[in-house]
């Protein structure tokens, strides 16, 4: 029975890895849930898996914790608590489903303890891929992905020469605005902005989704994953969100992975690699779909995603600065703060006044990436 420990337990990724889990507990333990203030829920949780070790993300919340629940499990908070879960639960697979940078220090801690990283966090390896694949190679670690675009990938690419491969092709679906021009993105709400046409998804992933710096995030991380470089990286809108993303061969081969928009499968292929399983998702009638679309990406309709790859192809602290700055500017457009098109301002003025350091250590890491955060904050204020 393989011990299994969830980051971000519920999220929206955390929550729909927890019921694919609960499908087969005769092969997962449940040892360690880490979440940030939805005590109500994570108390759920805690009933229903039994977990060793559980954290949250206040002191306060902790200790409302802590007298429900059940004997032998032990509450802890904050960063370090996290980080425990991750890398002291006993976990041998560690599910990274936090929503941010937050995930980088304790994929890291799970990678030290020696557990595989069933990976939904982009932010790990946008802002220290070089690190955390290195590290990740010399612990023989596995990092399996779980967004459903890199799971595609790494589906298409399964028994295939590597070197034979041309081009990635991830699909966007386009987001909440994809019939929008930009002149018509003027003034749109939060409320608007929310409403993902295709997948159910927590509000930041479904604002970059609309604003097409998830994509970004996704090329980034993909780079990381698949060893490849930004030049060998396509994005094609696809609507209907049937074609999670494809592999073009030198050969002119294009292998394409599909199936209906369910977040479990793609959860669950990470956990039972290289193994499959039957699913709870609904199967993908083709016939009655009737038919696919695509279309070209625009940089100039999506100027994030067009700021994603000149920062990956700057490298180095350039995607720090990309996602910190990004998280600042979707924070203040969900609490009204500033309008949706000023997210793309705030990325693009952060990353102007960077002086980008090439290979970074951690330590520089968190540095540049507080320092965009302070700059994202400052910027477009009343």
């Amino acid at each position: 029975m393989k011990k299994v420990a969830v980051l971000g337990s519920t999220g929206s990724i955390g929550t729909q890895t927890l019921d694919v889990l609960s499908r087969a507990l005769d092969r997962y333990e449940v040892v360690g849930l880490a979440a940030g203030s939805n005590v109500e829920l994570l108390l759920t949780q805690i009933q229903q898996f039994k977990p060793r070790i559980v954290s949250i993300a206040s002191k306060e919340a902790a200790e409302k914790l802590a007298l429900q629940v059940p004997s032998g499990t032990k509450i802890v908070y904050g960063e370090e608590g996290l980080n425990e879960v991750a890398g002291q639960s006993g976990a041998q697979y560690v599910v990274c489903a936090l929503v941010g940078s937050l995930g980088l220090t304790s994929t890291l801690a799970a990678i030290e303890a020696g557990a595989d990283i069933g990976l939904a966090n982009k932010e790990t390896l946008v802002t220290a891929g070089h690190i955390v694949m290195k590290r990740a190679k010399e612990k023989g670690i596995a990092i399996i992905p779980v967004d459903s675009e890199h799971s595609a990938i790494f589906q298409c690419l399964n028994g295939e020469d590597r070197k034979a491969v041309k081009r990635l092709l991830l699909t966007a679906s386009g987001g909440s605005f994809r019939d929008r021009t930009r002149e018509e993105l003027q003034g749109v709400t939060v409320a608007q902005a929310l409403q993902h046409p295709n997948w159910s998804m927590g509000a930041k992933v479904t604002i970059d989704s609309a604003t097409m710096a998830n994509k970004g995030l996704e090329v980034i991380e993909a780079r990381w994953l698949f060893d490849i470089d930004y030049d060998s990286i396509d994005v094609v809108i696809h609507p209907e969100s049937i074609i999670h993303s494809m592999v073009e061969y030198v050969d002119t081969s294009v292998i394409a992975q599909l199936g209906n928009p369910d977040m479990r499968v793609p959860i669950q292929y990470a956990l039972t690699y290289p193994e499959r399983i039957v699913s709870p998702a609904s199967p993908l009638d083709l016939i009655k779909q009737g038919t696919l679309h695509f279309r070209p990406m625009d940089f100039e309709r999506y100027p994030c995603l067009r700021l994603a790859f000149e920062a990956g192809r700057s490298g180095g602290t350039a995607t720090t600065v990309f996602n910190a700055a990004n998280e600042v500017a979707v924070s203040r457009f969900l609490s009204g703060e500033i309008a949706f098109l000023a997210i793309e301002g705030i990325i693009e003025q952060v990353l102007t006044r960077h002086s980008v350091i090439p290979s970074p250590e951690l330590e520089t890491i968190h540095q540049i990436d507080a320092w965009a955060r302070a700059e994202a904050q400052l910027l477009y204020r009343a």
